[in-house]
């Protein structure tokens, strides 16, 4: 067992140290304890009072006595839809606690102890089974990310090479060089693909211009959003891809340290990326004199603490920095004052994972990929009431129907499709009707009163309660919310009661006009996105759902 002051010096020299020293103390005494809490706060020089605010915001840090060992039962929407509020109930005495959406919605029901995650099987706990590969698509449609992590080899590095990897890095360093590299990124319109949808080039050549160094670029693996686990899937089964992408974004930046931020619930990947870096740092492929360029670039791996908040990009600068992950004012952005105040480029795991392919085969070629005036492609989550859930890459403009019918094979048990979900939980619901006449674009998405956003979509069939399912994703938002701004922290609980029908006016009449009220009050002053995006939940409800919702409330009343 290692000292506390072994720990600390660990530690304390390296950049981002605070989560790094959490997650020891946490392993080494199964909790959190006030004499770890006070040696850190001496040897970071954070105020106790701040730090201890700082652990307890965090989902899966806790000063209660073995809470690091605690079995964590996934309640996502998905896992909810498979029992998993009933297996909770049943193992409560047991210890047993609820965790929000763990991004294993292709594989439910998951749960957490200590550093391994598990499944839930009919009278059994079972070790977790190995992350799906993608699902092909029938068309055989060229693909970009998803290209070659069908190799069961891609994991390793010797298996990335065999397929090309690291010659789109090469090719950048020793061939096109910073100019032509950026200008290749900016032509294939790229844009972010964790949500913001950001053009790629734009926000590198702003980091590149923005005075200050030394420059970072850092990788949001923190895929939180319910519904969304193509992250997982990419750095389990194609890490290196991922990490080439990160020395591309330096190179194009001008970047020399970088930090991949994942999400906790996945400590399995967790050990798959720290071998991967090791195995690029041994090859030379990061650290001094990258394939012989002169150019250095180093990445740092750093697990967050469970916190939905820290999908957000301030959030999580706030979070590696070691402070409370509250979302940052902006402006300033991340481009001119990210980490440490210094310029930064934030980009998701999908991204940066497109970037090697694109430098290799050129812009034109990733553009056409797209269907009619749509430029690229975009992973998409599928799970929920579908024949094959999972993760597929398709052509941006692609018919949703033909994602869910012909791609995925359509509703279960000749069940009809009742609604869907758009950007995970953030966009709300769609009908059945929108559903099928949308296409998977932000401009198509968007028309509807939804967007795209990270690409998470569930869908439910005819016999799930829309209303009840509603109030679960409220639930989540106001658990999620972090308390910065009232229109949130408030809106949100406010909007639970009244989807539960435990508050709120006694008439549809009055309770829809009350709803919208919060829900516009929560869109124009909240302080980011998580505020933003739940009222839509309501809103999606109101419009598709009035008979379901009149029900409730009188239900409720009577």
């Amino acid at each position: 067992m290692e000292s506390t002051e072994k720990i600390i010096e660990e530690w304390r020299t390296q950049p981002a140290p605070l989560l790094g020293m959490l997650h020891a103390f946490h392993e080494r005494d199964l909790k959190i304890t006030e004499e770890a809490i006070l040696a850190i706060a001496k040897a970071l020089r954070i105020p106790k009072a701040e730090l201890f605010g700082t652990v307890t915001f965090y989902d899966h840090l806790s000063m209660e006595s073995g809470s690091h060992d605690d079995l964590r039962i996934c309640t996502g929407p998905i896992c909810s839809l498979k029992g998993s509020q009933e297996i909770l109930k049943a193992m409560q005495g047991d210890g047993a606690r609820s965790m929000p959406c763990s991004g294993r919605c292709d594989v439910p029901i998951p749960a957490l102890r200590g550093n391994r995650t598990y499944q839930i099987a009919p009278d059994a706990i079972v070790p977790t089974p190995e992350t799906p590969r993608p699902i092909p698509n029938p068309g055989g449609l060229e693909e970009c990310v998803f290209a070659e992590i069908r190799d069961p080899d891609r994991k390793s590095l010797a298996g990335y090479q065999a397929s090309g990897g690291y010659l789109a890095a090469e090719k950048a360093l020793n061939d096109l060089g910073r100019e032509r590299t950026l200008a290749e990124v900016k032509a294939s319109g790229l844009a972010g693909r964790g949500g913001a949808g950001f053009p790629t080039g734009e926000k590198w050549q702003a980091v590149a211009d923005a005075q200050g160094s030394p420059k970072y670029v850092v990788c949001n693996a923190d895929e939180g959003e319910p519904g969304c686990f193509k992250d997982r899937t990419l750095l389990d089964h194609d890490p290196h891809l991922v990490i080439e992408g990160m020395i591309l974004a330096a190179f194009c930046c001008g970047a020399s340290e970088g930090f991949i931020y994942l999400r906790y619930e996945y400590p399995e990947t967790l050990k798959t990326l720290g071998q991967a870096l090791q195995e690029a740092r041994d090859a030379g492929l990061l650290g001094k004199d990258i394939l012989g360029s002169g150019y250095e670039f180093q990445i740092h791996l750093r697990r967050g603490a469970g916190a939905y908040i820290c999908g957000e990009e301030t959030s999580l600068l706030n979070s590696l920095e070691g402070k409370h992950p509250f979302p940052r004012n902006r402006p300033p952005y991340p481009v001119t004052h990210g980490f440490n105040d210094l310029p930064t480029a934030v980009n998701n795991v999908e991204t940066l994972a497109s970037v090697p392919w694109i430098v290799m085969n050129g812009a034109a070629r990733y553009a056409a990929l797209g269907l009619g005036d749509h430029k690229g492609t975009k992973l998409i989550s599928l799970s929920g009431d579908i024949e094959k859930p999972g993760n597929y890459e398709v052509p941006l403009g692609l018919p949703l129907k033909t994602l869910i019918e012909e791609w995925a094979g359509g509703i279960p048990g000749g069940k009809k499709l009742q609604a869907v979900t758009m950007a995970g939980l953030s966009g709300g619901f769609l009908g059945a009707e929108d559903a099928y006449a949308v296409t998977l674009d932000e401009p198509s998405v968007r028309a509807k009163g939804s967007f795209l956003g990270a690409g998470g979509i569930m869908i439910f069939d005819e016999t799930r309660d829309m209303v009840d399912l509603g109030r679960q994703a409220m639930a989540f938002f106001a658990h999620e919310s972090c308390g910065k701004c009232f229109p949130c922290r408030i809106g949100t609980q406010r909007l639970t009661e009244r989807l539960a029908g435990s508050a709120g006016p006694d008439t549809f009449a009055a309770w829809r006009e009350e709803v919208e009220d919060m829900g516009q009050v929560m869109k124009s002053s909240s302080a980011c996105g998580l505020g933003m995006a739940a009222p839509l939940i309501t809103e999606s409800l109101l419009r598709l759902f009035p008979d379901d919702l009149a029900s409730t409330i009188k239900k409720a009343n009577s």
